[in-house]
């Protein structure tokens, strides 16, 4: 049976590092940066239209990863019970029970670390700091009451860009 991480968090979390150490232990990685990168986009916040056609493509790549046996680590944001929800519910009818992974960070720290950013790559996306407060501002915290939750308390080493 699949385990599938959902990793939870806005921009500067240390989503994509967490999602990278467990790509390097076999895990298929679904990121919506990588799949914006991958068709020019370097900028956020993305256009609508393009969120929604890659939220989707993601999803479908999902359920034929879950269908094949493999262990998923989605690194998006999930920045509302919502946008959650939505996995929880695509992956019931296969027999998932996704793993809410939450690895919160002070806003000081995530601000810094944003500003870090060169723009480098998929995991490096610039994000003006007017962007980051509008989705530091927005974010829901996810609670025990959605399912399975881990919270990564310690997790605040030093998150360099990919």
């Amino acid at each position: 049976m699949s385990r599938v991480f959902l990793l939870c968090g806005p921009a500067g979390f240390g989503k994509s590092t967490r999602a990278r150490a467990l790509e390097a232990q076999g895990w298929a990685r679904l990121s919506l940066d990588v799949a914006a990168w991958r068709e020019g986009f370097r900028d956020h916040p993305l256009p609508d239209d393009v969120t929604d056609r890659l939220k989707a493509e993601l999803q479908r790549e999902c359920v034929d990863l879950v269908r094949a046996g493999c262990d998923i680590v989605v690194d998006l944001s999930f920045w509302s019970r919502a946008m959650r929800d939505e996995y929880r519910d695509l992956l019931r009818p296969l027999g998932v029970v996704p793993v809410t992974i939450y690895l919160p960070a002070p806003r000081e720290v995530v601000l810094e670390r944003l500003a870090r950013r060169t723009g480098s790559g998929p995991d490096d996306v610039l994000v003006t700091r007017e962007t980051a407060l509008r989705y530091l501002d927005a974010f829901e915290p996810p609670t025990p009451d959605e399912g399975p939750l881990e919270v990564l308390e310690h997790h605040l080493g030093p998150a360099a860009p990919a």
